[in-house]
């Protein structure tokens, strides 16, 4: 006696959609894929900010502008911070693999961003007495 003749199913359902009948409300996103985890990082902060986007939306609070793209992103980066002639060797190695172009996208020099006090809010004094 073969197993298919004993056992008997009422129903054939693919795997699939019984599984989909246990998790409730599950989505796919076909446009994120599960290799580019950069992006998928990104989601994430933009799903964790969202309900406070709308609730500052619906009380006419400017919300932040949260930037589609980031040079920082998937790019690959090096920096020049020892050597600031790598330039030249990024451009030869390119040249190597067959590729072209790089674009500088900070100062050469380490820099306080613009915002920040350079001046101490405390009073030098000369010390205590002796």
């Amino acid at each position: 006696m073969r197993a298919k003749e004993f056992i008997t199913e009422s129903e054939r359902i693919s795997l699939s959609q019984e599984v989909a009948r246990a998790i409730p409300g599950t989505y796919i996103i076909p446009e994120l894929p599960n290799s580019d985890f950069y992006k998928q990082y990104r989601f994430g902060v933009a799903l964790a900010g969202a309900r406070g986007q709308i609730a500052r939306a619906a009380d006419s609070i400017p919300a932040y502008r949260f930037a589609k793209e980031t040079p920082w992103g998937e790019n690959q980066i090096v920096s020049a911070y020892m050597d600031p002639d790598i330039g030249d060797d990024i451009d030869y190695a390119l040249a190597e693999i067959g590729l072209r172009g790089k674009k500088l996208i900070s100062t050469m020099t380490s820099e306080e961003s613009t915002d920040v006090d350079k001046v101490s809010p405390i009073k030098g004094f000369k010390g205590y007495p002796k």
